[in-house]
């Protein structure tokens, strides 16, 4: 094709040849003959964006990610689905170029508007977007300079540097926290609001029970069940029964929302919940997975009301010890509504209804967890920052909310259940199934976490991949109550791989488990919903109805866990800085919570609020960043600042778009 006749050119169109195969983007067929390996040229994932206009391809699979220079992005925007190209290989990082779009995640964006004579820009509040959206005089609908704006992109022509986008709506009347939460979820693709048929499919959802179809249901209305929730909760996705049986043993019922009985495979319903996949708990307000007459009304345990449930029933000695199971529809009464605090008090002691019911399960639940612990499962103490507002929405409190015993003792359970779950459907061999599956460490992270906390003197056990957990275990259980064991425990979880929903089984390495699911749920996760249907397919000998498609709803629920996990953080740190915005000037006791070297951060002990001091601005020295010993330190006085560090901290300046604190150190 070239017709090269120089004997020196010709050399060198084989040299070159030689070397793209030795780097694998051709492979050799012969003498002289070589095939593009289409392989490895092509891969699909979805690309995520940095703020200075390059990406990164996050590749379906074990493939690193890719990088994706400005000048081959393409059109591409932040979150979509894309084909790429490579277009170089090395040791570390390949690189390559967007060649096709698979998926436009997302059309819709919140920014702020930039109106000119004749047309104007959105630019959109997240800066990983990638473009300004260019918007036509005549599509502003009113909007005007400076306004909160959604936009909706509606064409992006190959020649035009911008998409071209029209304003849905004007965002500025709003109250400002209900733009800003607006704006986090608009920016992860997540709708908040739930389209006119689907409404109407759920509006003529009945809330009675058909005795008919009771009949064909195992009836657990006359046996004692309550449920234990936290006390804001709306929906009640699961419910504990308790029966003593004539042999001593116990039989427990795992009662879950029977969701599967109301949002039928293909419906509207369906079809949206599956493209919102999760519900999002932002810092104040549920965004549900299905709207209200179901998530809260329908579906939802709720006290004195009889509902259709999915149940898995144990019998169980007091040594947790599991005799038999049972799966199947049932239906069922809730006798009592608990909340955490109230389960907590009966736990520690305090008269209340069912107590010995409640410390009971709680006797089994510690068994329980104490055998996953010594199988080898993680232990992590969660810690979550909550928010009490006042009647304007306005932060007037942070709390932070801890796991204990009330909370563990449902956690066992739905452990319990959903492990069982897995368990009976793999046992069936070759049914589709959704599993929830945990890799074990990458060696390359868990040397670099021992690495992290030798700068604190400590060192892991061993860094065998079975005796990671256990090693990581014993470290965070013997520095519990020191200053460093929070920054330590986040880098544990760090170093750790991420959950996500597959198709094949690997297990779950964090709790120890060959085989688990999601079951328990399916008021808030599809994944759960998915499960509903395959186990009552196999428990009624039906054909299943989810083949090769199951895989791509997998991706699909993965994905958009991790959009809904983002949008929970960032309207976290949003509240964060609502509730120190009237706070500028004073002072509080703090201790650094992170190094890096650009400067520390430091959590304020009274509001538990994290900022950032910059490097250059800490007073009395010229500092700088010790990576070996993990620390700042000063020049000339050799002062250092370590993680755990108590520090005394001024609030500097406060930004609610950028959701960040500066602060300022106080020094004696």
């Amino acid at each position: 094709m070239l017709d090269i006749r120089d004997k020196a050119l010709r050399r060198l169109a084989f040299t070159i040849l030689e070397e793209l195969a030795k780097d694998g983007f051709l492979k050799r067929s012969g003498y002289g003959e070589y095939k593009v390996n289409a392989k490895d040229m092509f891969v699909e994932g979805e690309i995520q964006m940095t703020t200075r206009g390059a990406g990164f391809l996050i590749p379906d699979g074990d493939r690193k990610d890719i990088f994706i220079p400005p000048s081959g992005i393409n059109q591409a925007l932040d979150g979509d689905q894309v084909r790429v190209q490579i277009t170089k290989q090395g040791k570390n990082r390949e690189e390559g170029i967007v060649v096709e779009i698979l998926n436009r995640e997302r059309t819709q964006f919140v920014g702020t508007l930039e109106v000119h004579d004749k047309y104007a820009f959105l630019i959109p509040d997240n800066s990983r977007v990638g473009t300004d959206i260019y918007i036509p005089k005549e599509k502003l609908n009113g909007g005007k300079s400076k306004d909160k704006a959604l936009v909706r992109i509606t064409a992006w022509p190959k020649s035009a540097d911008n998409p071209y986008g029209e304003v849905i709506e004007i965002l500025g009347g709003k109250n400002p926290n209900d733009a800003e939460m607006i704006g986090i979820l608009v920016n992860q693709g997540i709708d908040y609001v739930f389209p006119e048929d689907v409404l109407a499919q759920a509006e003529a959802v009945r809330m009675e029970l058909d005795e008919d179809e009771i009949k064909n249901r195992r009836d657990f209305r006359d046996i004692l069940t309550f449920t234990i929730d936290p006390f804001d909760a709306k929906d009640f996705d699961d419910a504990l029964s308790f029966r003593r049986l004539e042999n001593g043993n116990i039989e427990l019922g795992v009662h879950i929302a029977d969701v599967s009985h109301y949002v039928t495979a293909g419906s509207p319903m369906d079809e949206e919940a599956l493209k919102r996949s999760n519900s999002v708990y932002l810092a104040d307000r549920v965004v549900p997975m299905l709207p209200e007459q179901l998530s809260n009304l329908a579906c939802s345990l709720r006290p004195h009301e009889d509902k259709y449930s999915f149940s898995a029933v144990f019998e169980l000695d007091e040594n947790g010890k599991i005799h038999g199971e049972w799966f199947g529809k049932t239906a069922i009464h809730s006798d009592r509504r608990f909340t955490y605090e109230e389960a907590q008090e009966i736990i520690e002691g305090k008269d209340g209804d069912h107590a010995l019911e409640i410390r009971t399960l709680d006797k089994i639940a510690k068994i329980l967890r104490k055998k996953r612990l010594q199988h080898g499962a993680m232990d992590i103490d969660s810690e979550e920052m909550r928010f009490r507002f006042n009647e304007d929405g306005f932060p007037s409190e942070v709390m932070i909310k801890r796991s204990k015993d009330a909370n563990k003792l449902i956690e066992e359970f739905m452990l319990l259940a959903n492990r069982r779950v897995a368990t009976f459907i793999a046992e069936k061999q070759n049914v589709p199934f959704v599993y929830r599956c945990h890799d074990t460490p990458d060696a390359e992270k868990i040397l670099t976490f021992n690495l992290f906390i030798k700068k604190f003197g400590y060192e892991l056990e061993s860094i065998q991949e079975d005796k990671i957990a256990k090693s990581i275990n014993k470290l965070l259980n013997d520095i519990r109550l020191k200053n460093e064991y929070s920054i330590i425990q986040s880098m544990a979880i760090r170093s750790m791989a991420k959950a996500s929903y597959e198709t094949k089984n690997i297990g779950h390495y964090g709790l120890s488990f060959d085989y688990y699911t999601h079951f328990t749920s399916p008021i808030r996760r599809y994944a759960d919903l998915l499960v509903h249907r395959i186990l009552f397919e196999e428990l009624k000998h039906q054909k299943h109805r989810y083949g090769k498609d199951l895989d791509e709803k997998c991706k699909r629920i993965s994905r958009m866990e991790r959009k809904a996990i983002e949008a929970e953080r960032e309207s976290t740190k949003y509240y964060q800085t609502l509730f120190v915005i009237d706070k500028i000037g004073q002072e509080f006791d703090g201790i650094v919570s992170g190094i890096a070297d650009f400067g520390m951060f430091v959590k304020m002990t009274e509001n538990y609020c994290e900022g950032m001091i910059p490097i250059n601005e800490i007073p009395g020295d010229r500092y700088y960043f010790d990576q070996d010993k993990f620390r700042i330190v000063g020049s000339k006085t050799n002062r250092e600042y370590n993680i755990g560090d108590k520090v005394r901290v001024r609030i500097f300046e406060v930004s609610t778009r950028k959701r960040q604190i500066d602060l300022e150190l106080i020094v004696d």
